[in-house]
């Protein structure tokens, strides 16, 4: 096999959450442009449509399934969804999640267990309804190992950071889920994930527009620039692909080289 055809994913089927813009979106179109039909969701159908367009233009079929994704049930419908129209599953990347930066005494109980619920149950929810459907023949023969969770984490998972305590412990619990379900998974399925740097995602646009910030966040990374989605896409797309057919249970460190955080958000020192 030539290597470059190890990263196709010819007619494989894919779900891809939060795909309406950013990390998610770049990562459904690089699936379909690899050969994948993609089921998209996210909350705003008029950003999915656009990518859709986009995955049509590869040539291959897309189902946009708009929806709340922090709903259990709304998640973990898509699966059967995807299953339903393309007749296999073959790859999850849980991608939605986020929470927004909180100083520690403004971060309450419940606070946290949003950020948890949003950032790993969701993601959970979707997998434990992929993965009987993963596991159903395809009538190819395919060898073990050739389906694939992703989890989109963060460097924050890895790394302290002031105002970083409810994301940083979800993005963590994320990356651990990840480690422990391929133990449980494996080998007819590969669970892996991805350390996310500093990405110019919508996350990121309250530091687009302050110059001072993003010189800040590009001279701490040894890189020397913020990345880019289709940087994270890529990874995801190796991961899924029988270019890491080698690979469960990990976390690439897709971050530019950053070791801790590149960003001060100026939160009030609660101990002064």
């Amino acid at each position: 096999m030539n290597i470059l055809e190890r990263f196709a994913v010819t007619d494989q089927v894919a779900v891809v959450t939060g795909a309406g813009r950013g990390i998610g979106a770049a990562t459904a179109i690089a699936f379909a442009q690899a050969g994948a039909d993609v089921l998209i969701s996210a909350r705003t159908s008029s950003q999915l449509e656009t990518v859709a367009d986009q995955i049509r233009a590869t040539g291959r079929r897309v189902l946009v399934v708009p929806a709340n994704l922090s709903d259990l049930d709304a998640v973990a419908g898509l699966a059967q969804a995807a299953y339903d129209e393309f007749g296999r599953l073959d790859t999850v990347v849980n991608n939605v999640g986020g929470t927004i930066p909180n100083a520690f005494l403004d971060t309450d109980p419940a606070y946290l267990e949003e950020a948890f619920h949003f950032n790993v149950t969701t993601a959970h929810a979707l997998s434990l309804a992929a993965v009987p459907l993963m596991l159903r023949p395809t009538g190819e023969g395919q060898g073990e190992g050739q389906k694939s969770i992703v989890n989109i984490s963060s460097m924050m998972g890895r790394s302290s950071g002031r105002g970083f305590l409810a994301y940083g412990t979800a993005k963590a619990a994320l990356a651990h889920w990840a480690r422990l379900a391929a133990a449980d998974l494996a080998p007819r399925i590969r669970v892996n994930g991805i350390f996310v740097g500093s990405v110019m995602t919508s996350a990121l646009e309250f530091v687009a527009g302050v110059p001072e910030m993003m010189e800040q966040m590009k001279t701490k990374t040894p890189l020397g620039r913020v990345g880019e989605a289709e940087d994270i896409a890529a990874a995801a797309l190796y991961l899924s692909s029988k270019a890491g057919q080698y690979v469960t249970g990990k976390m690439l460190e897709v971050d530019g080289g950053i070791q801790e955080p590149n960003l001060d958000l100026n939160l009030p020192d609660v101990t002064a």
